[in-house]
């Protein structure tokens, strides 16, 4: 199997660079795995920085706008008890104090935070509140008047991919820009299996865009992570939950505690491990070569 890796310029989140050469950026998912509970949100927030980290991300909705029409009324066993699915909806969003904790409560570990928007008013929230970057959720890939909406804010843009078509990717491209453009490669298959991860995707998305791509992944596990890093992702991001047995739609195909905290040190390694390709006799290779060869050159 052959890599090929394209050189392209960093895009600069917060402090940190994303792109080739940099270190994996990590993006610790919390979505609405907090379940709307503070307590839980921060817990998962605690995790994200003991595991080394860089980020927390949450979801945002305007569940008035964003929830479809034929869910609305849908009635969905809850924690809570039984209620509609817009009412599910807005049982587990956050008000802007609550963000504001949250967003600080993760600047004080070292932590960014943000969010992926899924309508244009939640982009405006997000904006008060400080992200220092959006992300788009590949379900709102075609949502061109959201993307514009993303924009117009001048911040850098994580955009996911899956579900979506050349042709779709494109035309979002086209609408967001690509100097501060990040995107990810992801399948929005949950749990996803490996015969979907289409990996060789990231060369095609940096060839063909010219901008950093990263990895969104769903899978259990973590190989495919660790293999997109060895392939040029220049981002992670894997959903993280307390325990993958507490209710929730994202909870199984998350990473608890302590895989996260292996993902993210193997992340490190390979980074390491990667090297600059330039094949040269290393200093731990000669006492072996004095040892062992018997023909000099």
């Amino acid at each position: 199997m052959s890599i090929t890796t394209f050189e392209t310029e960093p895009v600069a989140i917060g402090n940190q660079l994303l792109g080739t050469g940099q270190s994996v950026y990590v993006i610790s998912e919390i979505g609405i795995n907090h379940n709307g509970d503070m307590q839980i949100a921060k817990q998962l927030i605690d995790v994200a920085a003991t595991s080394g980290a860089n980020a927390v991300k949450f979801q945002k909705r305007t569940p008035d706008i964003s929830t479809p029409m034929d869910m609305r009324d849908k009635i969905r066993s809850t924690p809570w008890g039984d209620m509609t699915y817009l009412d599910y909806r807005y049982k587990v969003e956050f008000d802007a104090a609550q963000y504001k904790e949250l967003i600080r409560y993760a600047a004080s570990l070292g932590l960014h935070a943000f969010a992926s928007p899924w309508d244009v008013p939640s982009v405006h929230f997000m904006e008060e509140q400080g992200a220092v970057t959006h992300k788009v959720a590949s379900a709102s890939v075609t949502d061109l008047e959201l993307l514009r909406a993303l924009a117009e804010t001048g911040k850098p843009i994580i955009l996911s991919t899956g579900m979506s078509t050349i042709e779709q990717i494109d035309a979002a491209v086209e609408t967001l820009g690509t100097d501060k453009l990040v995107l990810m490669h992801a399948t929005s298959t949950y749990p996803l299996p490996p015969e979907e991860a289409n990996l060789r995707t990231i060369n095609t998305l940096q060839e063909r865009y010219q901008v950093p791509v990263g990895y969104s992944g769903h899978e259990r596990g973590l190989q495919i992570s660790l293999a997109a890093v060895a392939l040029g992702a220049v981002t992670v991001e894997r959903h993280i939950t307390l325990d993958r047995t507490m209710w929730g739609s994202d909870q199984a195909s998350s990473l608890e505690p302590k895989g996260f905290e292996s993902l993210i040190r193997d992340i490190r390694i390979l980074e390491t491990a990667m090297g600059d390709g330039v094949k040269r006799v290393f200093p731990g290779e000669l006492a072996p070569l004095s040892r062992l060869r018997r023909v000099d050159a």
